[in-house]
């Protein structure tokens, strides 16, 4: 049997045993060691097997005066350790962030400490999510995702694609230009003409970027923002061919049937042109500032690819038909997550981002 005194002997030892060894680990390991370190610690001594679970067991061969004395001292002695494990892990933080300001430069290649990422670790982007998506749902289609250039040439953004010389969006109030007379491309459009000269018919590709624009910023609007190009090119294509196709990608991103409505739109590159829109889905179609109370959101200029630019592509018209569309990513991204601000996407805002905690496969 043992003693009130013995047990309480045992407690106080297990004590400077346990407020030692989170000394030594704070002092002698790095912050990325100290989560599972400093765990196996707390387990230990606190664990259900653990070492104040085995001194207690003493409990049963003493008085319910003294049971009541010893269990008060246990329970300090809990939270006491608690409060040093939270103390070393703060310290340890302290110590990491230290040393990377000391440091004269950082390997990124690096993967994050398991502590650092679980507390302080970012997010992926919601329009990246999107884009995963969609690139997964179009190589299933048998598309090939292709990349070019931001900083264009006027002829791959605007002549190639059978703009005029004095077309509007030429103009500075819709484009932005460089000093050395080069563009901000104003749509993945741009490289639609690449595409054609680098995969040989029939092809299907898909081209995701970031496009840039002389806007005036509103809650659908932005001067910097995300679209997905789309081409098709075969022996014949025809509008109920692209529908079709615009309607199925619909319905495998918001996974369940979308309402749609095509009305007749002027893009110089496609002939006949349309815009593709869908019913919102923040308003229900009763209007909000999104769809600027129409219940309409626009997300697929789309049409046939105009003669001029499959010439452009070094191909020959009389031979080869093609469809194009460009999906636009931001308000695509605000129907499936519910977001009424576009500006919030290229802002910093940690509790917006936040909400996309998932990691691309």
């Amino acid at each position: 049997m043992q003693s009130k005194h013995a047990i309480l002997d045992a407690l106080e030892k297990m004590r400077g045993e346990f407020l030692e060894q989170v000394k030594k680990i704070t002092e002698e390991l790095a912050f990325e060691h100290q989560a599972g370190k400093l765990e196996e610690l707390r387990i230990e001594f606190l664990g259900k097997k653990g070492k104040l679970t085995q001194i207690l067991k003493g409990l049963a061969s003493v008085s319910p005066q003294d049971r009541a004395e010893i269990g008060k001292v246990s329970n300090q002695l809990k939270v006491e350790f608690s409060n040093a494990l939270e103390q070393a892990k703060s310290k340890m933080k302290e110590k990491y962030y230290a040393s990377l300001h000391d440091a004269e430069w950082i390997d990124m290649s690096i993967p994050p400490a398991a502590e650092l990422h679980q507390h302080f670790g970012g997010s992926v982007h919601p329009i990246s999510l999107t884009q995963k998506k969609l690139e997964n749902i179009f190589t299933s289609m048998g598309f090939s995702i292709l990349d070019g250039p931001q900083v264009e040439t006027d002829y791959y953004n605007f002549g190639a694609l059978n703009f005029t010389d004095d077309h509007p969006a030429r103009e500075m109030q819709d484009t932005f230009y460089t000093e050395q007379g080069h563009l901000l491309r104003t749509h993945t459009s741009a490289v639609q003409v690449r595409g054609m000269k680098k995969l040989k018919p029939p092809m299907r590709m898909i081209v995701p970027g970031r496009v840039f624009r002389y806007e005036e910023v509103d809650a659908s609007h932005e001067h910097t923002f995300y679209q997905m190009e789309g081409m098709i090119l075969e022996k014949e294509v025809s509008v109920s061919h692209l529908l079709y196709l615009m309607q199925t990608l619909l319905k495998e991103i918001f996974e369940s049937e979308v309402e749609v409505r095509l009305r007749p739109g002027y893009f110089p590159f496609v002939e006949p042109g349309f815009e593709l829109d869908m019913r919102c889905l923040l308003c229900k179609g009763e209007g909000c500032s999104v769809c600027k109370k129409t219940g309409w959101v626009e997300v697929l200029p789309c049409g046939l690819v105009h003669p001029e630019v499959i010439k452009s592509g070094g191909l020959n018209p009389d031979e080869w038909q093609g469809a194009a569309f460009g999906l636009g990513l931001n308000r695509l991204v605000m129907m499936e997550h519910n977001i009424e601000d576009i500006r919030l996407f290229m802002g910093a805002h940690v509790p917006f981002l936040s909400q996309f905690k998932e990691i691309l496969n």
